[in-house]
C-alpha cells in the first residue's frame, strides 16, 4: 500500500463527489462534514477568530437545514445534487482551512500569513454564498423557517467583510519590529516578547518547541526556489528559539521531548542519521572524503562545488589553500555497515530530501542570525554564572539546539560554550554532566568545535568521563565525541599519549552496554589510522575482548569487530598477538556465516595479513578448517571484485601449500599484491 502525502498547511485539496452518487449518499456526507466543522467551535482560535467564528456559524446554519431534509426523507430533485455537490467541495476546504488555524505549533507561521488566510476565508465564505444563490430551495422539502435560515445565511454570505483582525495586523508588525531588532543586534524587550506570545496563546517551552519544530518542517519541505519563504521561515524559527530560550524553562513538564532527546542522542543510530550524509546533497557518502577543514563530503558533491568556482569548506565557509581530497575510510566503513545493516544498496543509498547548499551553510536570515547568536550568548552566560538549576537548564538547550543544525553549533562554539561544558563535565548533577557530554559531542561535528575541545585541554577531561562517569549514557556519549576527535590526525596521536584513553576505551568494550560498545569500537578504529597506537592497543588487551565480540549477536559489533582486527592484523605486532589468542576460528566462522559483504571482505583481510606475516605455520593452520573453502569459492564468484582478488590470493597460498604436502617448510615469506586498507 504506497504512503499518504501528508497534507501541507493552507493547502486546501478536495474531492468531487462522482456525477453517479446518490443523493442520500451526498446527503449524508454533506451532513458529517457539516458536524466536524461545528466541532470546532470548542476550540480556541488565537488569531483569525472572527473569520474562523463567522465561517462556523454559517455551517452551523446549513447543518440545520441539512438535517431537517434528512428527517422528513424528501427526494432530492437532480437540481439540487448538483448544488450539493459543489457545496460537498466547499465544505471540504474549510474543514481544512478551520483545521489549520486551530492547530498547535502553527501560530506564529498562519499570525504572518494573515492575508493568505483572510483570503481563504473570504473566499470559501463567497463560495457558500455562490452555491446557495443557485440552490432551488422551492423544490426541496424543508420547514419555511430553515428555508428563511438558508436566505439568510446567502445574504449575509455576500455582505461579510472578512478581513484580518486589528489586533492580528498589530501582532504581525509587532514581528516585524523585533526581527529588525533581531538583525540589528538589538535584543528585543522580553515585555513585548510576552505580550506577543500572550496574544498567540504561546505560554510554555513545550508550545515555543512546537512551533519550533513546524517551521523547520516546513523549511525542508519548502522548493529550492522558494528563497523569501525560506528565509521568512527561517526568521521566525530562530525569533521562537530565542523566546524558549530566554523566557521559558527548559522541560516544563514535556518529558515527551526529554525521552525524545536521548533517543536521537544514541550516538550510532545519530550517526547513521545525519553524520554518514554529506552536508551538501544530504544522501549517503558512498565515497567519503575530507578537506584540510577537517569536514567530510561525498566526492561526487564537493567536486560540483569545486566545479562550480567556489574554493571554500561549505559548512565552515573557510577559504582553501587547494583542493586535495582524502579518502575517509572509517566514515565509508560505518555507511557500508549501515546499509547492511538497513538492507540498503550502496547504489541506492541516497534519500529523498534534497536542500539547497545555501541553506546547509549560512543562516537562513540575517535575523535568524542575530537571534540565533544572541541565544547562545544567553545559555553561555547561564553555564558560567547561573545556578545548579539553570546551568541544567542551559546544558539542555545546548544539547537541543546543536543536535541537528549546522549554523547553531557555529554560534554556540563562537558562544565560547565548549569551556564551560568541559568544565561542567565534573559536576556532581548526574543530569548536568549528561547534557554537557552530550551538547559536546554534537558540538565535536563542527570543525571548529573539535578544534575548541583540542584547544582548551578537553581530551584528559572526556577520557576522565568515559572512566567515571556518573551515568551510562555520559560514558557512551563521551566515547563518541573521542570518535569525532580521533577523525584529526594530530588529535589520534595526542589522544593515544593519555595513558588511560586506550584502556578507558578497552574497558568500555568489554564492560559497557551496546551503545558504549559500538561507540568504543568506532573510535578504536580511528585510533588504529595512527600506527603509533596499535601497541598501546595492543597492550591494552584489546584482542581478547574482540574475540568475545565476534560471538555477539549482534550483528553490527560483529562487523565492527572485525574491521579493527583487519586493521591490527596489518602489523607484524598485531599479527603475533592474534596467533597467540584463539581468534582464527571465530574469524573463519564469522567468514562463513555473515551475509555482508564488507565484513567477509574484512574477513580474508585479517586471514591475509596472518599468512603475509605468519608464514607457513597460518597456512597450515587455516588449511585444516573445512568450512573455510567454500567461504573463499563463495567470495571469489559473488564478493566484490577487491574481495575476490584477496580470496583469490587466499586460496592460492593454501593450494600451494597443499601441493608441497602438510609438512612441507616455505622458505620464502609470503607475498601478494593486495593493497592493504591506509
Amino acid at each position: 500500500m504506497s504512503r499518504i502525502p501528508k497534507r501541507r498547511i493552507l493547502t486546501l485539496p478536495a474531492i468531487h463527489p462522482c456525477e453517479s452518487v446518490s443523493p442520500a449518499a451526498l446527503l449524508h456526507a454533506l451532513i458529517a462534514l457539516c458536524r466536524d466543522i461545528a466541532a470546532h467551535r470548542s476550540h480556541a482560535f488565537p488569531i483569525h477568530r472572527r473569520s474562523a467564528r463567522e465561517t462556523i456559524r454559517q455551517v452551523g446554519a446549513i447543518l440545520e437545514f441539512l438535517d431537517d431534509i434528512r428527517d422528513r426523507g424528501a427526494t432530492l430533485p437532480g437540481s439540487v445534487v448538483v448544488s450539493f455537490s459543489e457545496l460537498h467541495v466547499t465544505l471540504q476546504k474549510i474543514r481544512h482551512l478551520l483545521h489549520d488555524c486551530a492547530r498547535r505549533g502553527t501560530r506564529l507561521w498562519l499570525l504572518m500569513r494573515s492575508d493568505r488566510v483572510s483570503c481563504d476565508f473570504r473566499i470559501l465564505i463567497r463560495s457558500i454564498a455562490t452555491v446557495l444563490d443557485v440552490l432551488p430551495l422551492e423544490s426541496i422539502d424543508a420547514a419555511p423557517e430553515v428555508k428563511e435560515l438558508i436566505r439568510l445565511v446567502k445574504r449575509q454570505a455576500w455582505k461579510a467583510a472578512i478581513e484580518t483582525d486589528p489586533a492580528d495586523n498589530r501582532a504581525v508588525r509587532s514581528v516585524g519590529s523585533m526581527l529588525s531588532q533581531f538583525r540589528n543586534g538589538v535584543a528585543p524587550a522580553r515585555s513585548d516578547l510576552r505580550r506577543l506570545l500572550e496574544h498567540l496563546h504561546i505560554r510554555s517551552w513545550s508550545d515555543c518547541n512546537e512551533e519550533i519544530a513546524f517551521l523547520e518542517e516546513e523549511i525542508f519541505a519548502s522548493p529550492d526556489d522558494d528563497d523569501d519563504k525560506v528565509a521568512l521561515l527561517g526568521s521566525l524559527m530562530g525569533f521562537m528559539v530565542y523566546c524558549r530560550v530566554v523566557l521559558f524553562d527548559a522541560m516544563d513538564g514535556n518529558r515527551s521531548d526529554h525521552k525524545e532527546c536521548k533517543l536521537q542522542e544514541e550516538v550510532i543510530e545519530h550517526l547513521y542519521l545525519e553524520d554518514l550524509r554529506c552536508p551538501i546533497s544530504l544522501e549517503l557518502m558512498t565515497d567519503p572524503v575530507t578537506l584540510a577543514t577537517g569536514q567530510t563530503y561525498d566526492r561526487a558533491s564537493i567536486v560540483r562545488w569545486f566545479k562550480a568556482g567556489y574554493l571554500t569548506c561549505p559548512v565552515t565557509g573557510k577559504k582553501l589553500a587547494g583542493t586535495e581530497l582524502v579518502p575517509n575510510v572509517t566514515i565509508r566503513k560505518l555507511v557500508e555497515q549501515f546499509c547492511h545493516s538497513n538492507n540498503i544498496s550502496i547504489t541506492n543509498a541516497s534519500v529523498q530530501q534534497k536542500r539547497d547548499l545555501a541553506r546547509t551553510v549560512s543562516p537562513f536570515s540575517p535575523a535568524a542570525a542575530g537571534a540565533m547568536r544572541m541565544a547562545a550568548a544567553f545559555l553561555v552566560d547561564k553555564l558560567s554564572n547561573g545556578p545548579n538549576l539553570e546551568k541544567h537548564r542551559a546544558t539542555y538547550e545546548i544539547r537541543k539546539l546543536s543536535k541537528s543544525n549546522l549554523f547553531y553549533r557555529a554560534c554556540l562554539v563562537e558562544a565560547d560554550s565548549i569551556p564551560w561544558l568541559l568544565y561542567l563535565l565534573s559536576s556532581g548533577d548526574p543530569s548536568i554532566q549528561e547534557h554537557a557530554v552530550a551538547g559536546l559531542l554534537n558540538l565535536s561535528k563542527h570543525p571548529q568545535g573539535r578544534k575548541a575541545i583540542f584547544e582548551t585541554g578537553g581530551l584528559s577531561l572526556i577520557v576522565h568521563v568515559i572512566k567515571t562517569g556518573l551515568k551510562m549514557d555520559a560514558k557512551q556519549n563521551a566515547a563518541a565525541v573521542l570518535f569525532y576527535l580521533s577523525s584529526v590526525e594530530e588529535y589520534r596521536v595526542d589522544i593515544g599519549e593519555i595513558p588511560e584513553a586506550i584502556p578507558t576505551l578497552i574497558g568500555l568494550l568489554r564492560d559497557g552496554a551496546y551503545r558504549g560498545k559500538k561507540n568504543a569500537l568506532v573510535t578504536l578504529f580511528g585510533l588504529l589510522l595512527h600506527h603509533g597506537n596499535h601497541p598501546k592497543v595492543l597492550a591494552a588487551g584489546a584482542i581478547p575482548v574482540l574475540a568475545d565480540l565476534l560471538q555477539t549477536k549482534r550483528e553490527d559489533l560483529v562487523i565492527d569487530s572485525v574491521a579493527v582486527l583487519a586493521t591490527i592484523a596489518e602489523k607484524q605486532e598485531g599479527t603475533n598477538a592474534i596467533l597467540r589468542s584463539a581468534v582464527i576460528p571465530h574469524v573463519v566462522e564469522v567468514l562463513r556465516s555473515t551475509p555482508s559483504r564488507s565484513t567477509r571482505e574484512s574477513c580474508v583481510s585479517i586471514l591475509l595479513s596472518l599468512c603475509n606475516n605468519g608464514g607457513s605455520k597460518v597456512v597450515s593452520l587455516l588449511e585444516k578448517m573445512p568450512s573455510l573453502m567454500p567461504s573463499l569459492y563463495s567470495l571469489v564468484t559473488e564478493g566484490s571484485p577487491q574481495a575476490g582478488k584477496k580470496a583469490r590470493s587466499l586460496l592460492n597460498h593454501i593450494h600451494s601449500f597443499q601441493e608441497q604436502g602438510r609438512h612441507a617448510i616455505l622458505t620464502q615469506p609470503i607475498q601478494d599484491d593486495i593493497v592493504h586498507a591506509q
